[in-house]
C-alpha cells in the first residue's frame, strides 16, 4: 500500500519522537481541524465540537510507520482511526490544498476510564507545548484543554 497522510495533534508533534517511532515519516505541513476540540484524558484526544478548532501537523507515513503508530497508540483498543479532510499549508505558509488524512481518536471506553484522572503528566504536556511553539500554533488552545482537564479532575462539591 502507498504512503498515506497522518494528522498529529498530540505527542506526535515532536519531530524527535516521530524519528524514532516512524523513521520513514516526512512532515507535509500544518493544518486546522475545524469543528474539533483538543482534550486531555491523560493523553490528548479530539472531540467533534462545532465552536472549536485544533491545530495539527500533517505527516506522510509509510505502511511500516502506520504499523508502528498503531502499536504506540494502542489501536484499536485505546485509539481508533478516522479519516478527516484538512486544508494544509507547507511550513513556509504555502497553501497545499485539502487532503484526506488518518487521525487517531481515543475510544469512548478509554475516554471514560481516563476521565477519572484526566490530567496529563508534566512531561507529556511539555512535549505538546514544545510542538505548539515549534509550529507556531496558538497555545491558548492547548491551555484551554489543560484547564478543562483540571476542572474535570476537581472533586465535585455539593
Amino acid at each position: 500500500m502507498a504512503d498515506k497522510y497522518y494528522i498529529a495533534y498530540g505527542s506526535n508533534l515532536s519531530i524527535e519522537q516521530m524519528k524514532v517511532r516512524t523513521p520513514d515519516a516526512v512532515i507535509v505541513g500544518t493544518g486546522m481541524l475545524k469543528g474539533w476540540r483538543l482534550l486531555f484524558r491523560q493523553f490528548a484526544t479530539i472531540k467533534r465540537s462545532v465552536n472549536f478548532n485544533t491545530p495539527v501537523l500533517i505527516w506522510k507515513i509509510s505502511k511500516n510507520d502506520e504499523k508502528s503508530l498503531d502499536r504506540y497508540e494502542g489501536f484499536p483498543r485505546f485509539y481508533t482511526k478516522k479519516n478527516l479532510k484538512v486544508a494544509v499549508k507547507s511550513l513556509d505558509g504555502v497553501d497545499l490544498g485539502e487532503i484526506t488524512a488518518m487521525v487517531y481518536i481515543m475510544t469512548q471506553k478509554a475516554v471514560k476510564i481516563r476521565s477519572i484522572n484526566p490530567l496529563p503528566s508534566e512531561y507529556y504536556y511539555s512535549v505538546l507545548d514544545a510542538g505548539y511553539k515549534t509550529f507556531g500554533f496558538d497555545d491558548k488552545i492547548l491551555n484551554e484543554a489543560l484547564m478543562e482537564a483540571v476542572m474535570l479532575a476537581r472533586p465535585q462539591t455539593r
